[in-house]
């Protein structure tokens, strides 16, 4: 029976709870970095769950999608905490081999639940982990059998489960089968009084499936008349043993890779911008979580789900900083507390942690494994040194880098002293040294091509690049990033070949033709896929038909490929020349570009701007906004000036 609250006590209780939840968001923000858009959005999702629970009837699901590492779980576990339900907080592992899942009773849902102290038709927390591993459809699209969790779907639908019908078939046949048994005795054989009745396991399913409060050892005496009264009683009202979770808050909680095609198999990229892919997470939105979901899960499957999908952006290097700073903190914090000595760490050492312990597709579990590695040994050889030296303990022992990056360096004061002591410790920074470009041949061939890259794209859109950098540690080379263009122009698909040409031509141009490199194969691809689109697809060449290939007697193709390939070449061949006028008319920009690169190693948006703006050229900044795709031409403007030469 639900308790009713009276009118004249419900209006402080709700804003008690309000307050609560306001101060939980407030508490979870200080906890977890880079994610306040996402706690604010969940603490919304539970609200109405939280303040006023009287009113749920059905489960409430909110999913959290992400990439690894982002918080996902560590949110709800800290959530129920703060909500004081982690007495009634079951985690699951969808993936089916956690919680005692690989027995019998650890293969649903409802026995996880049952075995928790979230009570029936009350408020509780369940959280279904990994949920992307538990697919029912395979990389096919062919239905893929999920041997456990299959009461998952019904749970999610509307909370209300079933009784085990087939457990309940098996113990009554057992029973049967004890009766024929025992009527057959032969009458010479002694008879044997057996104590108990039922084994333990089919207790323990009998007390579960009819709600029983007995002890188990006395279920397991009960006779078997006793036994079959209870099914009796089941069958003729059935409706009041299913079990009631309607009152459930389900978290479904998974990476859903489909979604983040363009970051989540970048697991060894540790030199792309994390802003960049920061900004590219924050594009998706629900109708991607759908797709994504799609490839996994049947459609009504999909819609038990919901549509509270809440979308994990990949960390900024705001966040990563963030993380870096009070991992250092706490370091510190910890020595002073046991050692008395206090530490202070440079700002060139907190940038070479981010430098060699980022991974943004990978979130932050990198990031914790490596500050460790690279910090944790020098810190205590610090202290040891310090208190040996007899360091005044009243002042701090600054740390730096040195010169060489390859040792920290510790200098504080001697005791009564202003004569200052120093030490240097060995550091491993290991992608400082994979970055580092030491021969000079390579390094002027990769910042000749990437300039090239960059400065042809900066002329023809108008905009910075969004990163150039020669020293990385991802792959032997360099590389460029770019805007992507939400509509493309004939013209800007010229433009864009000419952009991948670049690397080639500026080899051609500064180290002559038979000096080219075979680093350019993956530019010359893209300039191709690039001309072909143009020519086959896109209706920009001499033709209008779609040319392709075909084996299907119903696709309606220009399966006249061949004479394409011919134009193809032709405008490849323009574009080449193009680009290479364009690099020569800008040769002291060009320069200027190449020194650059070689003296720094990388470029940001805002020094090429600078630079650029120094040859007379204005450069539009990347946006920051999460849609930073171009839209370059007017095309509001020309179809104004359209309906007004039609008036």
């Amino acid at each position: 029976m639900k308790k009713t609250i009276a009118a004249g006590e419900l209006q402080p209780l709700l804003a008690q709870r309000q307050q609560h939840l306001a101060e939980i968001a407030a508490q979870l923000k200080t906890e977890l970095f880079g994610i306040d858009e996402v706690i604010d959005r969940v603490i919304d999702s539970v609200r109405a769950w939280y303040v006023l629970p009287q009113c749920i009837t059905r489960p409430v699901i909110v999913c959290l999608w992400g990439l690894t590492g982002t918080g996902k779980t560590q949110l709800t576990r800290r959530l129920a905490q703060l909500l004081g339900f982690y007495d009634r907080f079951v985690e699951v592992q969808m993936d089916g081999f956690s919680n005692g899942a690989g027995s019998y009773r650890g293969s649903s849902i409802a026995s996880m639940l049952e075995d928790s102290g979230i009570d029936e038709g009350a408020p509780g927390i369940l959280v279904l982990d990994e949920f992307q591993r538990y697919r029912t459809k395979d990389n096919k699209g062919e239905d893929a059998k999920a041997e456990r969790y299959q009461d998952v779907w019904m749970l999610l639908s509307d909370g209300r489960l079933p009784p085990p019908l087939g457990a309940l078939v098996d113990i009554e046949r057992k029973l049967a089968g004890q009766q024929y048994d025992a009527e057959r005795d032969d009458e010479e054989k002694p008879d044997k009084a057996y104590r108990f009745r039922l084994d333990a396991w089919d207790a323990q399913e009998l007390k579960r499936s009819f709600k029983l409060h007995e002890p188990l050892t006395e279920i397991m005496q009960w006779p078997s008349e006793r036994v079959h009264q209870l099914f009796v009683q089941f069958r003729e009202a059935q409706q009041h043993w299913e079990t009631d979770y309607s009152r459930l808050l389900v978290f479904v909680c998974g990476n859903l890779d489909e979604m983040y095609r363009e970051t989540a198999q970048r697991v060894e990229d540790c030199d792309t911008d994390a802003d960049i892919f920061h900004r590219l997470t924050q594009r998706l939105s629900v109708i991607d979580v759908k797709k994504a979901l799609s490839e996994r899960f049947k459609p009504e499957q999909i819609a038990r789900l919901g549509n509270n999908h809440v979308i994990y952006p990949s960390l900024s290097r705001a966040t990563y900083e963030r993380l870096i700073h009070e991992l250092c903190a706490g370091y510190v914090h910890d020595i002073k507390a046991q050692t008395d000595v206090q530490l202070e760490l440079g700002a060139d050492v907190l940038d070479a942690l981010y430098a060699n312990s980022v991974f943004p597709a990978q979130g932050t579990r990198p990031l914790f494994s490596a500050v460790h590695a690279i910090l944790s040994s020098t810190l205590v050889k610090t202290t040891l040194w310090a208190l040996e030296q007899g360091l005044d303990l009243q002042r701090p022992v600054h740390i730096s880098l040195a010169a060489d990056r390859r040792h920290l360096l510790a200098s504080g004061l001697l005791q009564d002293s202003d004569i200052q002591t120093s030490e240097r410790f060995a550091v491993t920074l290991d992608l400082d040294r994979l970055k580092q470009r030491a021969n000079a041949d390579f390094r002027a061939l990769l910042a000749v091509h990437e300039a090239g890259h960059g400065l042809v794209y900066a002329l023809l859109f108008g905009q910075a690049p969004q990163e150039i950098k020669i020293n990385i540690a991802s792959f032997e080379g360099g590389y460029n990033s770019f805007a992507s263009l939400k509509a493309t122009t004939r013209q800007n698909a010229l433009d864009m070949m000419c952009v991948s040409l670049a690397g080639r031509v500026a080899e051609d141009l500064v180290f002559g033709k038979m000096a080219c490199t075979a680093g350019s194969e993956s530019d010359y691809k893209q300039a191709t896929a690039l001309a072909a689109r143009h020519i086959r697809y896109h209706g920009f060449g001499t033709r209008i038909s779609r040319t392709d290939v075909t084996s299907e007697t119903e696709d309606h193709l220009n399966t006249d490929v061949a004479p394409s390939n011919q134009a193809i070449e032709e405008l490849l061949q323009a574009q080449y020349q193009r680009t290479r006028a364009l690099l020569e008319q800008q040769h002291p920009a060009f320069g200027a570009t190449v020194d650059a690169l070689m003296a720094r190693g990388s470029i940001t948006p805002q020094e090429m701007g600078t630079l650029m703006a120094g040859f007379g050229m204005a450069l539009r900044m990347p946006s920051e906004q999460p849609d930073d795709s171009l839209v370059l031409e007017p095309f509001a403007e020309r179809l104004a000036a359209f309906r007004a030469g039609q008036a």
